[in-house]
């Protein structure tokens, strides 16, 4: 049985079916596969990469390749680093790779409109420069385009989802409010509201050292709390995200 974004899922098209297509973007989700806390699934980020591209692609008439779900280690006050079972990483030349591997594989079969994004945080830099060093091999023959969900969240959205406690910054709002009601939205069978904490979060640090200490973070994984999340401010935050995703890649449509 087909399921609503069955026509545009890159792995559900027959090779002529996708052939067709390589006038349009193809999009490819990014995420990771990283501790959310007792209450998110360590799929969390792709899920919600996958999601937003899902939405995004029925709006462009675009395709969604199969989701990255590995991606490069956080840093133990953006996730938790490596101090949690199931944080699986891969290194930043393996990220970096597999993406230049991949649009190398998407240029070959036609496509000239790449649109890559990200859900987890530290793969940034692995992403940009991967599209890098693709821009100086098919320069204006390709268009590149990444981002992520957070940055183009403007802060009006931000001020109505944060109306019962303080925004802790994004590095901080790892498993919190934001993730928390995008998972309620998206995907509210993997979410476990039972096991939600109100921990007090971790303390901001300016420095980062090795060996990483146990007990820098709450031992929960949560960083900030997720205390006032609900599927309506997922909504809402999707809605705003999709909007100015939508304005970004529109005018490369045509």
């Amino acid at each position: 049985m087909n399921t609503r974004w069955d026509l545009i899922r890159m792995e559900k098209m027959t090779w002529m079916d996708f052939a067709q297509k390589t006038d349009s973007f193809i999009i490819l989700p990014v995420g990771s596969m990283e501790q959310h806390g007792p209450h998110l699934p360590l799929n969390a980020d792709s899920v919600i990469a996958e999601n937003f591209s899902f939405r995004l692609a029925e709006e462009l008439d675009a395709v969604v390749a199969p989701t990255l779900k590995y991606g490069y280690k956080s840093k133990p006050l953006s996730g938790g680093g490596p101090l949690f079972p199931g944080t699986i990483d891969l290194s930043g030349l393996t990220l970096q790779t597999n993406i230049m591997e991949l649009i190398d594989e998407f240029y070959k079969d036609g496509f000239r409109k790449i649109f890559i994004l990200n859900a987890h945080f530290e793969n940034e830099a692995f992403i940009v420069e991967a599209l890098d060093i693709a821009s100086s091999k098919y320069g204006d023959d390709l268009l590149l385009i990444t981002s992520n969900w957070w940055d183009p969240l403007p802060q009006e959205t931000i001020d109505a989802v944060f109306d019962q406690i303080p925004f802790p910054g994004w590095a901080l709002e790892h498993a919190a409010v934001t993730e928390t009601s995008l998972m309620m939205y998206f995907a509210p069978d993997l979410v476990h509201e039972e096991r939600m904490v109100d921990t007090k979060g971790a303390i901001p640090c300016c420095y980062i050292k090795y060996p990483i200490e146990k007990d820098a973070i709450p031992g929960t994984g949560v960083l900030a709390t997720a205390y006032s999340s609900s599927a309506e401010k997922g909504k809402i935050l999707s809605d705003a995200v999709l909007k100015r995703l939508i304005d970004i890649l529109t005018p490369y449509c045509s």
